[in-house]
């Protein structure tokens, strides 16, 4: 497509379209085709004048390959992936709303004569003065009442200016309030709608791993123990219970089986379902998760919470004042600039807004939160946990060695490990399914169910045969399994230096999977750097044996660890840290490190992790990088400092505006003004990134 070269500079450009009329829709697959090149990092599109303006790496997207790419560029022609939701309609819809409600003001003030403005001023004053009669009515003193009885003064002293203009600036900083809530949460929500994940489908040819994108409603999906659901649907067969806090708020799990209605982002914790799928990705879902968000009690921290209830607490203050000031000076203007200003608007605003605004700003770092709590969680926390396995260790451990037991082939071995592991994701199963792929090994179902024990392992049926892999404990204690004879001293040659998965067939060892789990490179420098932060103890927990847990805690600096743990001893310490007066931040990625995470202040998940892990949690992770947990830190100390720093600015900047009405230096009409402006301000200012 033609475009002409506006402005550019260093690194920058900005074109303009030679199109009569750019659509939102054209703006939008603009923005993502430029978005989607290797070197942008940022674009704005604007529709209304068909202009972009590009922020690009030069090093990596010169100028002529960005002019060659713009030049190619075509609406029908060119495919790119563009969200449903998007964010421009939401604010086209205001930016027409604010415009429209100013010109409105404009238009009366300069055309409409005199009676006809005053008539109008009556007809908007019954909107507050019922607003304010409902509070009273309901035994609350609440801003409502504050605006009510301002405007019933202005209009009892025939002041039709001062009452006009005090409801053009309640009604603008309400649409602007509106809008800038609706879009820090249309961000937050964006951001958590895109992310995608895969689930088994049944065929003919039987159970094949896809897409969430390419379910189909009236396809048969599989659902299995610590898994989330994925889509909308009713279960065709199976049993289990299901986890549905995150929809309906449920603390304990529900009961399915067929013919229950099962909905998408709730977590299986026990059994198997089948499920047809009623709804395809994307169909209601964006919805549900603005309305979590809007909805949901854990986006309010206990400081947002106590500035709410303060600025409530402040209205019938600022109606004594009033009452007060008149009865001293029989002064009808001074006594309302108790009422032009009020504590509760900027107080009630900035604080969510500051919590959106940190959310986002943690999922540009890769970090998703679920509630502002969690973060004043941790910037409170003084004792972390850590899981070792794929926490403290790489997510992608590889498969060292295969040590068979009997006469067993090695491959087929493995091709039956895997085949049982890849419905339970975790970073030990994932490298043996990575294994049997790169041997070329094609794992087809074999067996006829699979059973989960949560912390042991994995229990199936294959011809007749007991299968059976996990940890030593599962193997050997818990389904006493035994050595085939003659095979002692191999045993005991097992290395120790590596992670052990344990097969069994029909109650004998068949084979032992030796799994290299590498510390992570940077780790070290991460407990250390939490210890900077403000940690006081650094804990690991791990089921792994005392000597690999000594060595591990010993490299990394850990104040203590703890070996050879199940969950509940996990959730345990966690309770016993509670009853000391800690506050306790928990990392894992395992469907055993579950209780622990729903047990701590704020359990924080590896996003390669289970599925029932992320679910459960309240923060996610990118596994790339430990060091985001330093960033989280950060992030939530920040937030925690401008919830604090806001209190403070809006009680001095409030607090001012009624000093100079009371001592007659500020008008009524321009102290609602500036108390409007700044409530905006604080909002906007709110919106900033912390770091």
């Amino acid at each position: 497509m033609k475009c002409r070269i506006l402005h550019e500079s260093r690194g920058r450009m900005r074109v303009r379209m030679l199109q009569r009329r750019m659509t939102g829709a054209q703006a939008d697959m603009l923005h993502y085709f430029l978005l989607s090149l290797d070197g942008v990092t940022k674009v704005t599109v604007s529709e209304r004048t068909a202009d972009a303006t590009i922020l690009y790496n030069e090093k990596s997207c010169g100028r002529e390959k960005l002019i060659a790419e713009l030049s190619g560029f075509g609406y029908e022609r060119t495919e790119v992936a563009v969200p449903e939701h998007t964010g421009r309609e939401l604010n086209r819809v205001y930016e027409e709303k604010l415009f429209f409600m100013v010109l409105g003001r404009a238009v009366r003030e300069l055309i409409l004569p005199n009676p006809l403005r005053r008539a109008y001023c009556l007809c908007r004053a019954a909107h507050y003065l019922r607003a304010g009669l409902q509070c009273l009515l309901r035994g609350r003193l609440e801003v409502p009442v504050l605006d009510a009885t301002t405007i019933a003064v202005s209009l009892l002293r025939e002041d039709y200016g001062t009452a006009g203009s005090v409801m053009f600036l309640l009604d603008a900083g309400g649409l602007l309030e509106e809008w800038t809530h609706k879009k820090s949460v249309d961000d937050l929500a964006r951001r958590m709608y895109l992310n995608v994940d895969k689930t088994w489908i049944r065929t003919p040819e039987g159970e094949v791993l896809v897409s969430v994108r390419d379910v189909e409603p009236g396809d048969c999906i599989v659902v299995r123990t610590g898994n989330v659901i994925p889509l909308d649907g009713s279960v065709m067969s199976g049993e289990g219970s299901v986890n549905q806090a995150s929809m309906t708020g449920e603390s304990l799990p529900v009961r399915k089986a067929e013919g229950a209605y099962v909905y998408a982002g709730t977590v299986l914790e026990e059994g198997e379902l089948e499920i047809r799928v009623d709804k395809a990705l994307g169909s209601g879902r964006y919805d549900k998760i603005v309305n979590m968000i809007e909805d949901s009690e854990k986006l309010k921290s206990a400081t947002e919470s106590r500035a709410s209830h303060l600025a409530d607490s402040l209205v019938p203050w600022s109606l004594g004042g009033t009452a007060l000031t008149w009865l001293l000076t029989r002064n009808v203007t001074r006594a309302l600039s108790f009422l032009m200003v009020d504590f509760s608007c900027a107080l009630k605003l900035a604080m969510p807004i500051c919590v959106l605004s940190a959310m986002r700003e943690c999922s540009d770092h890769h970090i998703n939160v679920k509630g502002g709590k969690f973060l004043e969680a941790v910037a409170q926390a003084d004792t972390i946990v850590f899981d070792k396995t794929g926490t403290l260790t790489y997510a992608t451990p590889s498969v060292r060695e295969i040590i068979s037991f009997g006469d067993h082939d090695e491959n087929e071995l493995l091709r039956l490990a895997a085949c049982l592991e890849e419905h339970f994701p975790h970073s030990i199963a994932n490298a043996v399914v990575r294994e049997a792929a790169e041997r070329g090994l094609i794992h087809e179902e074999r067996h006829t169910k699979v059973e989960y024990v949560v912390a042991h392992g994995i229990a199936s049926s294959i011809n007749g045969v007991r299968a059976l892999i996990g940890s030593w404990h599962f193997i050997f204690e818990d389904e006493k399994c035994t050595l085939p004879e003659g095979t002692q001293e191999k045993y005991d040659a097992l290395p120790d230096d590596c992670s052990l998965l344990y097969l069994a067939l029909d109650n004998k060892l068949a084979a032992v999977i030796c799994i290299e789990d590498p510390i992570r490179e940077e780790a070290k420098s991460v407990v250390e750097a939490l210890h900077g932060a403000g940690f006081s103890r650094v804990v690991m927990m791990t089921g792994d044996s005392r000597r690999t847990a000594e060595a591990v805690a010993g490299r990394l600096g850990m104040d203590e660890f703890y070996a050879e743990v199940l969950p509940e001893d996990k959730a345990a310490f966690v309770k016993k840290e509670h009853e000391a007066g800690r506050k306790v931040v928990m990392i894992g990625d395992g469907i055993n490190d579950s209780p622990a995470l729903s047990e701590a202040d704020a359990g924080i998940a590896i996003s390669a992790g289970a599925a029932i892990a992320r679910e459960i949690a309240d923060i996610t992770i990118s596994a790339e990088d430990l060091r985001e947990l330093v960033v989280l830190r950060r992030l939530s100390n920040a937030l925690m400092d401008r919830i604090n720093g806001n209190y403070r600015r809006i009680m001095t900047f409030n607090g001012l505006l009624i000093a100079l009405g009371l001592l007659g230096y500020m008008p009524s009409a321009r102290a609602a003004l500036l108390h409007n402006l700044s409530t905006i301000y604080f909002s906007v200012d709110s919106m900033k990134d912390l770091l």
